[in-house]
């Protein structure tokens, strides 16, 4: 009989292609860094703007905790947006990212200064966006995807569309599959059995 104290063994549930699994591996058995857009992204694009001039954004926490994950997994997520906010910052800080580049027209230019900074090569470096102005990213990273709601030319040039829309899980399900595909995912998830003060 198991012990009612002690906790249940997790198993993972998440399942991807192998065929997937295989290409968002990279080079060496997992991804440097990931990149990721904001709007379309990491939100659900909408601009909420007061009479003040404030920009408002939803982030979905699902998403905040895939980038905690991934950083502790190995991968470094990277935050290239063409818009700066208060928000934004805010989100990114709270999160304890690093890297990132707000209010950027050029993304390859921001992107190429953080990878040098990183030590990273393309073909080591996964990328999500949504729009136009993500694809010098994706037509040069290793692995790339977009959510649901990506605009038509961006869908086809990825190598996987999440189920999920912008905002909304999309951001969490490109970072859950990096770390499977690293074969990181298992113990990061065995690491949620401990409660908050360590207890086994």
């Amino acid at each position: 009989m198991r012990d009612a104290a002690a906790p249940r063994e997790l198993r993972p549930a998440l399942n991807f292609p192998a065929a997937l699994l295989l290409k968002a591996q990279g080079p060496a058995l997992g991804m440097k860094a990931a990149i990721f857009d904001v709007d379309g992204v990491l939100t659900d694009g909408r601009l909420f703007i007061s009479a003040e001039g404030e920009t408002l954004k939803v982030f979905h926490a699902l998403d905040g905790h895939g980038l905690k994950l991934l950083k502790h997994g190995g991968i470094e997520p990277i935050v290239i947006t063409g818009r700066d906010s208060p928000a934004v910052r805010r989100r990114l800080a709270d999160l304890g990212l690093a890297h990132a580049a707000f209010g950027v027209q050029d993304k390859l230019a921001a992107a190429e200064s953080v990878l040098a900074k990183l030590g990273a090569g393309w073909d080591e470096v996964a990328a999500i966006g949504d729009d136009w102005p993500d694809l010098p990213l994706l037509l040069r990273a290793g692995f790339t995807a977009a959510p649901a709601n990506a605009h038509a030319e961006v869908k086809a040039n990825v190598d996987h569309v999440s189920t999920l829309m912008g905002g909304a899980g999309a951001a969490r399900e490109f970072c859950d599959l990096l770390l499977v595909a690293a074969g990181r995912y298992a113990a990061l998830l065995q690491a949620e059995r401990r409660t908050l003060d360590g207890t086994p």
